[in-house]
C-alpha cells in the first residue's frame, strides 16, 4: 500500500523561513495560528449566474511552523480547513507577491490536509509577510 507508482518521487518538504518571492511547488507542515476572512461575497439569492452562483470566500491566515510565520491566503473551500489551531499539510504551494510582501497561496493544481496535531510550538518572531522586497532591474554595461 506504501509502494510509490513509477515515475513518481518523494515530496520534499520545506520550512518557512526558507521560502523567497516567486518560489512554487513547495511542500509544507503548518499550524494555523489565526484566520479571519478579508473577502466575502455572492451566493446568496439569483446572480447573473441563477440561483446557484458561487460564493466567493478569502481569508488571510497566519500560519507558521517552527521557523517562522507566513501569511496563507485561503480561497473559498480552503477557508473552511484553516481555523485557527489546527495542523494542515499544504502541498504543491506557490508564494504569491502581494503589495511588495509574500503570501503564501494553493491554487488548484494544490492541496490542502488536515492532519493530526503537530508537536512543534510556531516562531512568532519571524514573520515573513512583513518583510517587503522590491524589484531592482540590474544594467550590465
Amino acid at each position: 500500500m506504501a509502494e510509490s507508482k513509477p515515475g513518481q518521487r518523494k515530496a520534499v518538504f520545506t520550512k518557512v523561513d526558507q521560502l523567497r518571492p516567486n518560489s512554487n511547488g513547495l511542500n509544507l507542515t503548518l499550524k494555523v495560528v489565526d484566520s479571519k476572512i478579508v473577502v466575502q461575497r455572492g451566493g446568496i439569492g439569483g446572480g447573473r449566474d441563477g440561483p446557484q452562483s458561487r460564493q466567493t470566500r478569502i481569508a488571510e491566515c497566519l500560519v507558521g511552523d517552527e521557523t517562522g510565520m507566513i501569511v496563507f491566503t485561503a480561497r473559498n473551500e480552503q477557508v473552511d480547513l484553516m481555523k485557527a489551531g489546527a495542523t494542515v499539510i499544504v502541498r504543491n504551494a506557490k508564494i504569491d507577491m502581494f503589495k511588495g510582501s509574500m503570501r503564501l497561496a494553493v491554487d488548484k493544481w494544490g492541496r490542502i490536509e488536515v492532519v493530526e496535531p503537530a508537536d512543534f510550538t510556531v516562531k512568532e518572531d519571524n514573520n515573513l509577510s512583513l518583510v517587503e522586497f522590491e524589484l531592482v532591474t540590474v544594467v550590465e554595461e
